[in-house]
């Protein structure tokens, strides 16, 4: 079905290859999952297929790609959308129009479907994706995993025979995540309907795939196989591998099901695999601290949508404080009004101590960082360090002022490589990382992250982890919205859980997300019980039960 030959691809002015050599082969009808580092040039290859690059990419070209026969570096990518449908990182990048059921229809409109069929299709990918309930909804109101999941069926509709999605559980709770992959799982049994996808987030994936590509520097020309045989190879690894190879067990795990098989089997004390460097874990709620910001008793109306219902919550000085819940149940509306961008129709937000009613953005965000679940909506500068100039002289402030000037600051962020750099040409972890750069450069005293994890791997999580433990160490107040359960377990002090905008639950990790159904990491799932939530807590807690 598709079939690729010493493939390289050069970006316009890059000085280096997005892609050098590759050469791959994807069965009709075979899942394929595309892993590595961040920049390892993912998106940059499932653009190749489709004929995005180098059509509206410009750049240099070498080798041959084939998909079904057809040449999409010679046909255009429109003459390619019936062949191949795609869906971006960024939903909204995609998005025509404003409501749920004209944006899935758009396609068909333009294909010339009649109406009738056009209803039928329409009716169908609504009810495969479970939107039905939103179908009138403007786009703009859902949340950014509705939105997902919007673009996917917008994608399904023309019924492709290759379907291509970069990172498509990246806003997704790990309910609405499982329901899509199932979705796929289903479409890829299917006669004739390949799906390529790429993703960050292994352990949500790697059960379903049946070859796994690697791309990075490390492994020039790519590295391809079945799942096992890769991940053996490789560094990049969810927790599940990392456990396996932790206690030795083989075959390696994909599932926790396989993983709680190798527990009764094989109950050997573990040693760590060569390399393996766990994030570094809270260290406790300090309450004892100041209130940075509170809510009190907030409430916030979209439309007829009640997404708020008396929220109180406190937010204090060094503590890392991370926010789950259900897609749309409120997370990012929180988050927004507590700097005043989001309306509150009953109660209120301090800062300090001081009401935010009637106070400018820019002027509460002097003192509290925020970044959107979008970096793009931060980036606006030529190059990298300008962006993080740029927000100095905004808020009338030097370099030599900061206790971190923006070259340190990009440093820390790994990267000084790209600080000349163009923000929208990087990747998109590292578009995440430079947003983070611009909002921190003036050392806020609290930081509100919305999904920022969004396209980083592990690698470049434990970076961003790394920063937020040393900011919560010097003092700063973290509020981070994630589905990530695997990064919320090592990055929280203490979690919250929102569900129909309401608290639900607050504390401690290990309580709140070892006693949940939905958000329980892999490794409180393989050991019951234990209070086990990272690797390393399976590891020590392992070995001392065998002492």
């Amino acid at each position: 079905m598709i079939n690729i030959d010493h493939l390289s691809f050069t970006y316009p002015g890059a000085s280096h290859p997005a892609l050098k050599d590759v050469c791959l082969q994807v069965a009709d009808g075979e899942l394929c999952l595309v892993m590595g580092p961040s920049g390892g040039g993912k998106s940059t290859l499932l653009r190749c297929i489709n004929g995005l690059v180098p059509h509206f990419s410009g750049g240099s070209l070498t080798g041959s790609i084939r998909v079904d026969g057809l040449d999409p570096v010679r046909l255009s990518p429109r003459e390619m959308s019936w062949m191949v449908g795609f869906v971006f990182q960024d939903p909204e990048a995609q998005f025509v129009v404003d409501r749920v059921e004209d944006e899935v229809a758009f396609a068909l409109e333009n294909a010339s479907i009649p109406p009738v069929e056009m209803d039928t299709r329409i009716e169908q990918v609504l009810a495969l994706l479970e939107l039905i309930p939103l179908r009138t909804r403007k786009l703009g109101s859902l949340s950014g995993g509705e939105r997902q999941r919007v673009a996917i069926a917008a994608a399904l509709a023309l019924r492709p025979h290759i379907l291509i999605l970069d990172e498509p559980t990246s806003q997704l709770d790990p309910h609405g995540a499982e329901e899509v992959l199932e979705c796929l799982m289903q479409l890829n049994k299917k006669p004739g309907l390949t799906i390529l996808l790429a993703e960050h987030r292994l352990e949500r994936v790697l059960p379903f795939a049946r070859q796994v590509v690697y791309l990075s520097e490390e492994y020039p020309g790519g590295l391809a196989g079945p799942p096992r045989d890769v991940l053996n190879r490789v560094a990049l690894n969810p927790p599940i591998i990392t456990l396996g190879k932790a206690f030795g067990w083989q075959p390696l795990p994909l599932t926790v099901e396989e993983a709680q098989s190798c527990v009764k089997e094989s109950p050997r004390s573990p040693t760590v695999a060569s390399g393996f460097q766990e994030m570094k874990a809270g260290e406790g709620v300090k309450r004892d601290t100041p209130a940075i910001i509170q809510a009190k008793g907030v409430h916030v109306y979209y439309e007829r949508m009640h997404a708020l219902k008396g929220v109180e919550l406190d937010l204090h000085t060094g503590e890392i404080t991370v926010l789950m819940g259900p897609n749309g149940s409120g997370k990012t509306t929180l988050v927004r009004s507590l700097i005043g961008l989001a309306p509150i129709q009953e109660g209120s937000v301090l800062i300090n101590g001081q009401d935010i009613a009637g106070r400018a953005v820019a002027d509460i965000c002097q003192q509290v960082g925020y970044l959107p679940q979008n970096p793009n909506a931060l980036l606006f500068a030529d190059t990298v360090l300008e962006e993080l100039q740029i927000t100095l002289h905004n808020h009338h402030l030097e370099p030599k002022d900061m206790r971190i000037e923006p070259g340190g600051l990009l440093e820390r962020l790994e990267l000084t490589d790209k600080a000349g750099t163009y923000p929208r040409d990087l990747s998109t972890g590292e578009r995440q990382r430079a947003a983070l750069g611009a909002i921190t450069v003036t050392g806020p005293r609290a930081l509100l992250l919305d999904e920022s994890t969004r396209g980083l791997d592990y690698g470049a999580k434990k970076i961003l982890l790394d920063l937020l433990h040393s900011w919560r160490n010097e003092g700063m107040a973290i509020l981070l919205v994630t589905h990530d359960v695997e990064l919320a377990v090592q990055a929280a002090d203490r979690v919250i859980m929102l569900e129909a905008g309401r608290i639900i639950a607050d504390g401690d990790p290990k309580e709140v997300l070892a006693a949940s159904a939905v958000f329980s990491p892999q490794v409180a799932r393989i050991f019951p019980g234990r209070g086990w939530l990272t690797v390393n807590d399976a590891i020590r807690g392992a070995n001392a039960s065998q002492h």
